[in-house]
């Protein structure tokens, strides 16, 4: 217990998922009170079961619950908080909030609202750290700038250019331009995202380095004049500029390269009068890895911290709450010592094999692993509900080793032995770029992602995988039989016994599906799949639900589960659903003439594009669904009229809802009652600008 401890105790975490779980498990080593917050779409979220108390702070919208200062506030004072813990994202870099919790007679744990105020605003924070001597990336930085600034400032920073929100961070709402032709568009959009993720839509530019690598170092500043660093974290693994492997220390920097850079990122903490956690990110090109850029400082707490904690062995949680009690660190830069290497990957609720859309579903089954030098930080429980509301991180796998070989051997082992069923995780995804030769020489940098995507995201079926259902749904029927005619056997008095079949489709993939024809009892089956060689097959229940499958003589272990009409199954890593094939679901020589833009994804419809009875060529945006954050600008699937439009802006959409329908057809004029050209009604909607 900290010396000073009842000063902060009890502490709100105002945040949600894997982050306040994780704050949380300090808190409690720490023997201190949690109260989780939660919106009502978090109701059975983990966070809220795990935390000593918990209260409702407002509807699913994160503005009016998460990004809500005032019901966070009244949470407070309800629970009798003395400290709020911000965690990542939402408020946490929001230096209103801090200050609102200072006059509210709460300690915020987290850096002064100055810093923050300054670090903040990424215009700001350049010209600053320029100014104490530090290196920025070429760009144009004034605030206020509009898009024929931002236009001309490309002209003399030349191209490719990086547009930036000034206010953000984690990569919302920045966009890589590398023609000129394409960036008034691409300003469009990412004011818009700006705007949307953090309510301010300045924009600014950067030259993009090439091969850039992506490394930021953490820092930790008490009040009384301690600033040290924890040593860097690479973080070039990105796709769209997130985050999804990080590891400690950085395979790129040599000793004195780490010595220089981790002295900039102390040096910027000093200039801000900044305590508390926090990171500054460089960016490093891997053509001339001894020369690195400021880009910008976190002044929070990343999702990556735990590779730093796991090669330092210093709780990071523990050392802001320390801090936030008024107490020095008692360590200099002396002391602190890297130990071994750690890598970290994001397990993100998406569907890589479907463009990264979000998947949502409620999580059915849950393996998590163990074993020497691995940690899990999770915010997800079996039976709790994951919608498209937030973020679609669910947990982060994180392993060490003495050497970087064996953290990424085990890192990969754990994924394999990670079971998320009931929804699409991108684990199979990370687990191939785990096996990158360029990931595993430590020959990174940005781009590295996108150039092999195409390669890292086949996400075939395993070709056991319809037997393996096949067996599984025998066993089902096989786990209460009444008597022997309700037993699946097929058995008959007067005839051979018949097969069992299924029709089973993989809803993920689209496919039209595949019979599944078995035999026999769960203890000796045999199982063929769409007239394919007959296979031996034995399947065994697990105490904990899962499946022993056997086909052949292999055994191999999955995960099983179930939702109504669909099966999932779970190996290795990644999990896959199968559903009974619908008879009505099968294109009709009717359908073939129409085709449908169906949402990839649930979310919500932010943008249309089209009215019904225009003609549109395919490829024309038509409709544009926002989820976790993120937009997805759905186009016209074939040249056409618009039959139907069956959404408007802010309804509500679910995986594969039909939201417009593409008729064949030439285009015609409307026409008026006399034959002319129709005048347009004065209620009709309007159509905005297409996104680029």
């Amino acid at each position: 217990m900290q010396r000073n401890a009842a000063r902060t105790d009890p502490v709100l975490v105002a945040n949600r998922g894997e982050i306040a779980v994780r704050v949380i498990r300090t808190l409690r080593a720490q023997g201190r009170r949690s109260v989780a917050v939660y919106s009502e779409a978090d109701a059975d979220a983990r966070h809220v079961r795990e935390a000593d108390e918990a209260v409702c702070i407002g509807p699913a919208a994160a503005r009016e619950s998460y990004l809500s200062i005032p019901r966070l506030l009244a949470g407070a004072a309800a629970t009798g908080a003395r400290a709020v813990h911000p965690g990542y994202g939402f408020l946490a870099e929001n230096a209103a909030f801090a200050r609102a919790c200072a006059d509210a007679g709460l300690v915020f744990i987290g850096p002064p609202p100055a810093a923050i105020d300054v670090m903040g605003d990424k215009i700001r924070a350049k010209q600053a750290v320029s100014a104490a001597g530090v290196p920025v990336v070429p760009g144009r930085l004034a605030a206020g700038m509009t898009d024929d600034d931002l236009v001309a400032a490309a002209t003399e920073i030349g191209y490719p250019v990086l547009i930036k929100p000034s206010a953000g961070g984690g990569g919302k709402g920045m966009h890589l331009v590398t023609e000129p032709s394409a960036l008034r568009g691409e300003l469009v959009s990412a004011r818009r995202e700006a705007a949307a993720s953090f309510g301010d839509d300045t924009l600014f530019l950067e030259r993009f380095v090439t091969r850039p690598r992506h490394i930021e170092v953490q820092l930790l500043a008490d009040g009384h004049g301690t600033v040290i660093h924890l040593g860097e974290r690479e973080c070039s693994l990105q796709r769209r500029h997130q985050k999804i492997i990080e590891e400690a220390p950085s395979p790129l920097l040599d000793a004195a390269t780490r010595a220089r850079i981790g002295a900039s990122a102390v040096g910027t903490a000093r200039a801000v009068g900044y305590t508390g956690a926090g990171t500054v990110e460089f960016i490093v090109s891997a053509d001339s890895p001894t020369e690195f850029f400021f880009m910008e400082m976190n002044t929070r707490l990343q999702v990556e911290h735990p590779v730093t904690e796991m090669v330092t062995g210093i709780d990071l949680v523990a050392e802001q709450l320390r801090i936030a009690d008024g107490e020095p660190l008692g360590y200099g830069q002396d002391d602190v010592t890297l130990t071994g290497h750690a890598i970290e990957s994001r397990v993100y609720a998406e569907d890589p094999a479907r463009g990264f859309l979000p998947s949502a579903g409620t999580v059915l089954a849950l393996r998590e692993p163990t074993g020497p030098g691995v940690r899990v930080d999770s915010g997800i429980a079996v039976g709790q509900r994951v919608g498209t509301d937030y973020d679609p991180m669910l947990a982060k796998v994180i392993a060490h080793g003495p050497d970087r070989a064996t953290a990424l051997a085990r890192l990969d082992a754990a994924l394999a032995d990670t079971v998320v069923l009931g929804l699409r995780t991108n684990v199979a995804f990370v687990r191939a770029l785990l096996a990158h030769p360029d990931v595993v020489a430590g020959r990174l940098d940005t781009g590295l992602v996108e150039r092999d995507l195409e390669t890292l995201v086949a996400d075939e079926l395993p070709a056991d995988a319809p037997a393996v259902f096949g067996l599984a749904a025998l066993a089902e029927a096989w786990a209460d039989p009444v008597d022997l005619w309700d037993a699946p056997t097929g058995w008959r008095g007067t005839r051979p016994p018949a097969p069992l079949v299924w029709r089973v489709g993989t809803a993920a993939q689209h496919q039209a599906g595949v019979d599944v024809v078995v035999t026999g009892t769960p203890a000796a089956a045999r199982v063929a799949v769409d007239g394919g060689a007959t296979r031996s097959g034995v399947v065994e229940t697990t105490a904990d639900g899962d499946l022993l499958v056997t086909l052949d003589g292999r055994t191999r272990h999955w995960s099983y589960a179930h939702a109504g009409r669909t099966r999932w199954l779970g190996r290795e890593g990644a999990a896959w659903p199968l559903t009974e094939a619908d008879p009505a679901a099968f294109a009709s020589a009717e359908a073939e003439a129409v085709a449908e833009v169906r949402s990839p994804m649930p979310g919500t419809v932010i943008a249309v594009h089209a009215l019904a009875g225009d003609h549109v060529t395919a490829g024309d945006p038509v409709v544009v669904v926002e989820a976790m954050k993120m937009e997805h600008t759905l186009t016209a699937p074939r040249t056409g009229n618009l039959k139907d439009i069956l959404v408007a802006v802010g309804d509500q959409v679910a995986l594969d809802q039909v939201l417009a329908v593409v008729a064949e057809g030439a285009a015609e004029p409307p026409t008026g009652p006399s034959g002319g050209p129709a005048d347009a009604p004065t209620d009709a909607p309007t159509k905005e600008a297409p996104d680029a």
